[in-house]
């Protein structure tokens, strides 16, 4: 079955891609494990200069990756450039710095002389999304290419042009043949490949669901895991925070990416003191957002990615409302083509209701009324998800101790929407996933930390 690419603003078929078969498959891992022999021999400058290659092509097409990446995923445009120039910068990240994260680090024993080493393990599979298709797939390559090892990627079936733009540029950078490949294999194929033994390791980025599936399967086999899963990121907003910047910083954490984001918020929990005024301004400041063409740099929310994501979400509404949630805006499915949703607004959401309990990958916001911080804090981890969540007040103080110490997430922001940085660690807990990503904590997770002693 190949790949298929349509158009989520139009419905539209733009593109296929032949799957590849099991043998192919096999002999793609075969090829990477020939390449890692010597790709791990070469010096980091060597390796640094090939990535800087890349990045310097990415600067130069962000422009054309950026509308390959609308026309397949219906990212807005302007997100979608950003997206490929963050690439760029991800790769001159790396290419600098990953002599220092790995550096030899020398440890006072009883021995001679006693040393960790950083060395890289082989192969690695990565299984990556379509709601970010260069990003996801540089923000673990990057990383794992610098440390030594060749990767494998596996990426969703229906951003099939992403990744073979990806692909050739990795080869027009000049990466040897078998150290970047792309792999378009059925989800039932993907367990051989995991399990082959010259694969050293995986990573996914995807649903909770998925990650439990290859988490099984790679635990089966003795290998490392790195899982990037979904969330519910809370904000909660304190009776004290300055309200005009507040609403603004929810707005665009809301409708990043159309909504198809696992660090976007989707919990709003205010303070019964502000939940009134918080209320109104969100819905008037959402209500100007411009639903459309992603290609039209005025359009703020494009269309959903697939049709099933549409109705998944429609579903999670209906159900909210007939709870007892509260409809402020949206939540009709509109005519004509494409994959389409209007910014929606929830308000007195409650436990048990879809806008409560699962994750919303869209344009719908769910408020929650809080009596205060204990209140607020209790609500903000009664969830399955870790990933993100925010804390907004004027005491940055204690924001900064909420943010530390109660709010159960691999990261937390005060006064900010979540976002990753390559200088900071990226990654869940709870059914988030765990392992991290960027800064030098995620270029650690795919080496043997080696311990030599010279007596």
């Amino acid at each position: 079955m190949p790949f298929q690419a349509k158009n989520p603003a139009t419905g539209e078929m733009i593109r296929e891609v032949r799957s590849h078969s099991r043998d192919q498959a096999r002999e793609k891992v075969e090829r990477g494990h020939a390449a890692f022999q010597e790709w791990s021999r070469l010096s980091f400058r060597e390796r640094g200069d090939l990535l800087q290659a890349a990045g310097r092509l990415l600067h130069e097409r962000t422009d054309r990756y950026g509308r390959l990446i609308t026309e397949e995923m219906g990212k807005p445009l302007v997100e979608a450039v950003g997206e490929v120039e963050k690439c760029a910068l991800g790769c001159e990240f790396y290419a600098e710095n990953a002599a220092r994260f790995l550096a030899t680090e020398e440890v006072e024993t009883d021995a001679r002389r006693s040393e960790v080493a950083y060395r890289p393990l082989g192969v690695i599979l990565a299984i990556m999304p379509w709601n970010f298709p260069f990003w996801q797939v540089f923000r673990f390559s990057a990383p794992a290419l610098m440390a030594g090892n060749t990767v494998l990627v596996k990426q969703a079936p229906n951003v099939p042009g992403c990744m073979e733009a990806m692909d050739d540029l990795m080869q027009e950078a000049g990466f040897p043949e078998g150290v970047f490949q792309a792999l378009f294999v059925e989800v039932e194929d993907v367990s051989p490949v995991i399990q082959d033994p010259r694969v050293r390791a995986v990573t996914l980025t995807g649903s909770t669901g998925a990650g439990r599936a290859v988490a099984e399967e790679a635990g089966r086999n003795l290998k490392k895991t790195v899982l990037e899963l979904g969330g519910s990121d809370p904000y909660l907003i304190l009776e004290d925070a300055e309200l005009e910047s507040t609403v603004e910083t929810c707005v665009r954490s809301r409708l990043m990416n159309s909504g198809q984001s696992c660090i976007a918020a989707k919990r709003f929990l205010v303070e019964d003191a502000i939940r009134e005024p918080f209320q109104e301004a969100l819905v008037a400041r959402l209500k100007e957002a411009v639903v459309g063409d992603p290609l039209d740099e005025r359009t703020d929310v494009g269309p959903l990615a697939r049709p099933d994501l549409r109705k998944t979400l429609h579903r999670q509404v209906e159900e909210s409302v007939a709870a007892g949630a509260r409809l402020l805006m949206g939540g009709r499915i509109p005519e004509g083509a494409g994959n389409f949703y209007p910014v929606t607004v929830l308000s007195e959401v409650a436990p048990r209701m879809p806008a409560y309990e699962e994750e919303l990958f869209g344009p719908v916001a769910a408020i929650i009324g809080v009596r205060d911080e204990a209140h607020g804090v209790q609500v903000a981890n009664d969830t399955s998800y870790g990933l993100g969540g925010a804390v907004f007040t004027q005491d940055r103080e204690r924001g900064r101790r909420i943010a530390t110490e109660e709010i159960d997430s691999g990261a937390c922001f005060v006064n900010g929407l979540v976002r990753s940085d390559p200088q900071l660690p990226f990654g869940g807990v709870k059914d988030s996933g765990y392992g991290r990503e960027l800064s030098y904590f995620g270029i650690r997770e795919f080496v043997n930390v080696k311990t030599v002693s010279v007596w």
